[in-house]
C-alpha cells in the first residue's frame, strides 16, 4: 500500500508507522473486511517527497494498482533504491 502523508518535524516515523499498522489491522480485523489478513508485514519504507513532486505523486498513487500490473512492487522499491544510491542487502527487503 502506498500512502501520502504531511508529518511535523516533531513527529516520529516509526511511531506513526506503527500506530497506523496497529489501528488499520484491528479495524480490518474488527471488520472482517479481509478474512485471509493476518496482519501488516513487518517492515516498512517512508521517503520523502518536494512540495512541487506532491500532485504526481497523488496521481501516482491513485493509479498504483493499475501501475503495478505492469511493475510489481518489488521491482519498483530496488529501483528506487538504486536510482537513489541507496545500498540495501537482499535478505532484508522482503
Amino acid at each position: 500500500i502506498h500512502i501520502l502523508v504531511g508529518l511535523r518535524s516533531y513527529m516520529n516515523v516509526s511511531d506513526f508507522v506503527k500506530e497506523l499498522k496497529t489501528s488499520s489491522g484491528n479495524w480490518i480485523k474488527e471488520r472482517g473486511l479481509f478474512p485471509k489478513f493476518k496482519g501488516w508485514q513487518i517492515g516498512y519504507g517512508a521517503f520523502t517527497v518536494s512540495e512541487y513532486e506532491k500532485n504526481g505523486l497523488i496521481e501516482y498513487i491513485k493509479n498504483q494498482e493499475e501501475h503495478h500490473k505492469k511493475v510489481t512492487f518489488e521491482e519498483e522499491y530496488r529501483a528506487l533504491l538504486k536510482e537513489h544510491g541507496i545500498e540495501f542487502e537482499e535478505k532484508y527487503l522482503f
